[in-house]
């Protein structure tokens, strides 16, 4: 790194210099409200800043919040706010602020795994990040497609509009039940639900305020959306655009009933959903699924921090015993060759000088990790050398694809 610029951990003090650091790099104007809100989140003991001349020029920091894994619920640091402003590129400075952020997690040894969004998916490979979820976003025609199967929802099923900020408690309730057995949900406490329903005015656009639909059952709330509308006409009608944020349901009448009132919506043509599953239901709902617009983009990138820890933590869908050779230039501890033993319900992972199965980098396992991203499919790219008969793609698969709804 230029010797000009130091890091330093980052002060409540600095938050005014951070969030002018992060307007500059993700081309953003907030209103005080939103900046004020923002930086309520921040975790400035967390944080790492770059100065130069007394100016904040590379910031970094990591949310304390838990990810749904397959077969688990597990302490991840969540990776947020990462940036350089423009005038300090190609110094080193990303790299030295990645490389002390992850020194820094191995070094606490309370999150075996890091996750992040990444605004430019070439910067994290290299710093140990795979690609371990994926998305879809999808801009569906509504007005061309509908729902095949009959109406799930029960006679006692009933949906309710509301204005999502005075019913937290209700969508946590949902949220929770959902995030049990979620790959790629995070945790949120209460005042992360306060952060989330937060309507600031800059976020509007030429859209509506936020807006919510609550599916009720006998059980009490069990399934949501929240979205955005707006209202567009062209001289042969109305054009409305229904921009999905999230949406969250708890079994199938739920998600039927709540798919089935956002399609329907007056005065609309178009419905977006930007975070999508991979493996989406409403794809095998509708007579031409063609019309749903479907993208497939990147999600979630985990980095793997303490290997046995990560590994020993999620379950597996198949008894398991391999060995595999790690490379991991940035977190020494998690090279050389690991055994993987063990059944569905618990693994063990060892040390041992036993000659591998397979051989990867640190970046192709976190890519696997979350069971979205398959060993075999990276072993036909070349990204894992198969050495014997013995690749575990099947058992480090799960059920059903991860899903990321929010990006922090």
């Amino acid at each position: 790194m230029d010797s000009s610029v130091h890091l330093r951990p980052a002060t409540p003090a600095d938050l005014d210099a951070i969030s002018d650091l992060l307007e500059f790099v993700f081309h953003e104007t907030q209103t005080e409200s939103r900046r004020a809100a923002e930086q309520a989140m921040t975790e400035t003991d967390r944080s790492l800043i770059a100065e130069h001349d007394d100016r904040v020029v590379g910031h970094a920091t990591a949310l304390t919040r838990d990810l749904t894994v397959p077969g688990a619920i597990i302490p991840a640091a969540h990776v947020t706010g990462v940036g350089v402003a423009p005038t300090h590129r190609r110094r080193g400075i990303l790299t030295e602020l990645m490389r002390k952020q992850l020194e820094g997690l191995a070094a606490a040894g309370r999150e075996p795994i890091a996750v992040l969004w990444a605004s430019e998916s070439a910067i994290y490979p290299r710093f140990g990040y795979g690609p371990a979820s994926a998305r879809l976003s999808l801009e569906i025609a509504n007005r061309e497609v509908r729902l095949t199967a009959p109406p799930a929802t029960p006679p006692n099923g009933r949906l309710r509009l509301i204005k999502p900020a005075t019913v937290a408690d209700e969508l946590a309730a949902v949220y929770e039940r959902v995030r049990a057995g979620r790959v790629g949900f995070s945790s949120r406490g209460e005042k992360w639900w306060k952060h989330l329903l937060a309507d600031h005015n800059d976020e509007h656009g030429e859209q509506t305020g936020r807006r919510g639909v609550l599916y009720e059952d006998d059980r009490g709330p069990a399934g949501y959306a929240l979205w955005r509308a707006e209202g567009k006409w062209t001289e042969w009608g109305p054009d409305g655009v229904i921009g999905v944020r999230e949406m969250v349901a708890d079994g199938p009448e739920a998600y039927d009933a709540i798919w089935r009132f956002l399609l329907g919506i007056d005065l609309t043509r178009t419905v977006k959903h930007w975070h999508a599953a991979v493996d989406e239901p409403v794809q095998y709902l509708v007579d031409d699924p063609r019309r749903l617009g479907r993208r497939h983009l990147d999600g979630l990138w985990i980095r793997i921090v303490d290997l046995p820890a990560a590994l020993e933590a999620r379950q597996y869908t198949t008894a398991v015993e391999t060995v595999v050779e790690v490379s991991d230039p940035l977190i020494p501890a998690n090279q050389g060759r690991w055994r993987l033993s063990g059944g569905p319900d618990k693994v063990t992972c060892t040390r041992t000088d036993e000659a591998p199965d397979f051989a990867c980098t640190i970046t192709e396992l976190g890519a696997a990790y979350l069971g979205g991203t398959s060993l075999a499919a990276l072993a036909a790219a070349g990204r894992v050398r198969q050495l014997t008969g013995n690749l575990p793609s099947v058992a480090f698969g799960w059920h059903r694809q991860p899903n990321a709804i929010e990006v922090f």
